[in-house]
């Protein structure tokens, strides 16, 4: 289940030059607005230290990480919603991500040019906020005209449904997000999926300083900040131009690299942390001596489901799931050592994988 998160924010904030860090893709990168017209996707794989352990003490012969997808949606301005910058184009683009990682400028740079002519966190992300709502808006009012014809028929279902898309329309006009709004029973739910607005996707704020305001920010990360807590988002701080370098150093250079810089992770390992937290997501292992691979499931994801990540047939077919903790494994060094102490449990369709867990599916089909 590969994430797909959407990068967008204002022109020239840095968003392609995080994007060719993280995906190392080449994503054009210029200091004009709109140089990004066509969504840019970068696969990237996600880091995790366990996995390569597992690796190593299972003398697995192939290492696969599970994937995150970046998309770099080109800057959009005010007026987007009606079209301005090719607006409606970009827009469209968000509808099909699972998270908005929205980049913030939070430094100054003579050299690079704001397209509103100065630094104003709180300006910025106003202006993204907006847009999104008013799209949102257009595409409730013509729910709401269309549902409202049906509504005539006297239809008590239809005639609730129109009074859910007024009551969501009304939540939206206060400038509100879809994401706060309430809802109420599968039928709201259901109505409320069919809709894809763009303000119900959870937003990650990326807020983007100079390699001199790593590792705590400035005062300009503290108002994205107490606007994040605001809304209960999270925010990550990077440099863009620092993860460029990053990326172009091997794994030993990196790490020098970073501890020289204050850091104890890069800013991709943070991002895609904050991103599975955001939609609460978790990885489980598989190991053998072909391969150690990591899966992405969603928190609370029983052991059938997960299986069905592997294979439709390990879930149509699933008998049990061999268990084994990351630590448990770390501890006794092989799957027969953690068998023979105990540590391996045979869990059955009821079982809610956990973060970490080293699984052997048993299935039959």
């Amino acid at each position: 289940m590969p994430l797909r998160c959407g990068i967008v924010g204002l022109p020239n904030v840095g968003k392609s030059t995080l994007f060719n860090a993280l995906s190392n893709a080449g994503a054009e990168s210029a200091n004009y607005p709109f140089c990004t017209i066509d969504p840019n996707v970068g696969v990237v794989p996600v880091p995790d230290d366990r996995l390569d352990r597992l690796a190593e003490l299972a003398g697995s012969a192939k290492v696969a990480p599970t994937t995150i997808e970046f998309v770099d949606i080109a800057g959009l301005v005010a007026g987007a919603s009606k079209g301005e910058g090719l607006g409606n184009q970009f827009l469209g683009h968000i509808r099909e991500v699972d998270a908005i990682v929205h980049v913030v400028r939070c430094f100054e740079d003579e050299n690079v040019v704001h397209v509103a002519g100065t630094v104003d966190p709180a300006r910025d992300i106003e202006i993204i906020e907006t847009e999104l709502l008013l799209k949102d808006l257009e595409s409730l009012e013509k729910r709401i005209e269309r549902t409202g014809k049906a509504a005539k028929s006297g239809d008590k279902k239809v005639k609730a449904e129109l009074a859910f898309y007024e009551r969501l329309r009304d939540h939206v006009s206060e400038g509100r997000p879809v994401r706060a709004f309430e809802v109420h029973g599968d039928d709201e739910r259901l109505w409320l999926k069919s809709l894809f607005l763009l303000s119900t996707k959870p937003v990650l704020y990326v807020a983007n300083v100079s390699e001199e305001d790593l590792p705590d920010g400035n005062a300009y990360v503290e108002v994205v900040r107490e606007i994040a807590a605001k809304e209960g988002a999270r925010v990550v701080v990077v440099s863009a131009d620092l993860e460029a370098q990053i990326a172009e150093l091997d794994p030993e250079e990196r790490a020098e690299f970073l501890a020289e810089a204050g850091l104890e992770r890069s800013g991709l390992e943070r991002l895609i942390r904050a991103a599975y937290d955001l939609l609460g997501l978790i990885t489980f292992f598989t190991v053998g001596p072909k391969e150690a691979r990591a899966w992405t499931i969603r928190r609370g994801t029983k052991a059938p489901a997960a299986a069905g990540e592997i294979h439709t047939d390990f879930e149509r077919g699933f008998i049990r799931a061999e268990t084994i903790k990351f630590a448990d494994y770390e501890r006794y060094g092989t799957e027969a050592k953690a068998r023979e102490a105990g540590a391996m449990r045979s869990e059955g369709k009821e079982y809610v994988v956990e973060d970490g867990d080293v699984l052997l599916f048993r299935f039959n089909v």
